[in-house]
């Protein structure tokens, strides 16, 4: 009994009939090639009708097909024509001003050729010989510095904004098309970048505060402090436009479409290797490279830059300000005092400062040996007694 039930079942599914589908103009729709024959590809768009596009539109420059029974295609729905469903994926070179017009209303992307530069912008031929206009503005994504030597004579897809007079005043947007893949490109990112990630970007423009990198698909700031471990006044010396870098996500803000990236953290870090190479006690020799109220700062090689408390310079008298005694770009020796890794900081001092507990040490280890000598000098009964005297004698010798 129960076979007979679930047999029954299976019958009446085979013979549930396929709901039609409804589309609006310019909807678009994954369809499945499911024959090709002759100028037309029959598709499986999920309804009971099938939809038919042009073949002409899924070849190549010599004429090839690019696509087979079985592929799934992204397509516009264009119009219902008898029991067929003209879908198209761009209109191309053979479309007519009543095309065009149904591809204004639904947002179908057309093809047009960039002609000529003219003011504003430049004029784009659509189906063959019907003019249409783009603004600079709306060639790309980003400025370019030479317009004419980028898009004339190219072959490009742009979305009608415009369409007035049946067709005598079309105004197109290629931008509109490519925020769109971009658009779809940043929710791909979104979904697999992490924080931490290291990715390979191309440098898209250089400003004062950073570089844009494109990191497939989106943007990403490098801000300048983030380009190298040591001081960047001109990024311009360090990228240039279209270089390919690696650099490391710091930051992602989707809601706010801010990327903030890191160049220099891809780089190995100088102050792993500050320890080593600039051990306490050690002499160094290097540049002055800031001055500020409470010091100098000396910077002793790539990133690691120590500082010269303002106490320590002068030679021993009291100075307000480090300038009275060095100036920026100034060579020193210095003495490494004591390294925090942890902070990133080195505390120097000028090779030949002597501080004050220093100075009293050294003279309480010259009056030592001055007494020793002087007590090999005096009878063992008259040591004691003659301390005092050999104290005031080199009290005397002091004054001197």
């Amino acid at each position: 009994m129960d076979s007979n039930n679930d047999s029954f079942e299976a019958l009446f599914n085979q013979e549930v009939p396929k709901k039609l589908r409804h589309f609006k103009p310019g909807q678009k729709v994954s369809a499945t090639i499911i024959d090709i024959s002759g100028e037309s590809i029959f598709l499986d768009v999920g309804g009971k009708s099938e939809g038919i596009v042009d073949s002409a539109e899924l070849r190549n420059e010599e004429g090839e097909l690019q696509v087979a029974a079985g592929d799934v295609i992204e397509v516009y729905f264009l119009k219902s024509s008898g029991s067929e469903l003209v879908f198209t994926a761009k209109l191309g070179g053979g479309s007519g001003a009543e095309q065009l017009e149904d591809a204004f209303h639904g947002g179908i992307p057309v093809e047009g050729l960039v002609k000529a530069e003219i003011k504003g912008g430049f004029e784009v031929t659509l189906g063959g010989n019907i003019r249409a206009f783009c603004p600079y503005s709306q060639m790309g994504l980003r400025r370019v510095e030479d317009p004419a030597a980028t898009y004339l004579d190219t072959h490009m897809t742009f979305r009608i904004t415009r369409f007035e007079s049946g067709g005598r005043n079309i105004v197109v947007s290629a931008r509109a098309i490519l925020e769109e893949e971009q658009e779809a490109r940043r929710e791909e990112l979104r979904q697999k970048l992490s924080e931490g990630d290291l990715v390979e970007g191309e440098i898209t423009s250089l400003r004062d505060f950073g570089a844009f990198a494109d990191i497939g698909g989106v943007d990403g700031l490098i801000p300048i402090s983030e380009v190298g471990w040591s001081r960047v006044d001109n990024i311009a010396d360090v990228f240039t436009v279209g270089q390919k870098v690696n650099v490391i996500i710091k930051k992602l803000d989707w809601d706010n479409n801010r990327i903030s990236l890191s160049f220099k953290e891809t780089l190995t870090d100088p102050w792993q290797e500050a320890v080593t190479n600039y051990p306490e006690g050690s002499t160094a020799t290097g540049k002055v490279v800031r001055l500020a109220q409470f010091g100098a700062f000396v910077n002793l090689g790539p990133g690691v830059d120590g500082l010269v408390h303002i106490s320590k310079l002068g030679s021993g008298r009291k100075i307000n300000h480090p300038r009275e005694v060095v100036e920026e770009g100034q060579e020193m020796e210095v003495i490494v005092e004591s390294i925090d890794l942890e902070e990133r900081r080195i505390s120097l001092a000028p090779s030949d400062y002597v501080s004050e507990e220093s100075e009293q040490n050294a003279e309480k280890a010259e009056f030592t040996t001055y007494v020793k000598k002087s007590q090999k000098k005096a009878k063992p009964d008259d040591s004691m007694g003659s301390f005092g005297a050999l104290l005031k004698a080199k009290m005397e010798q002091k004054k001197k």
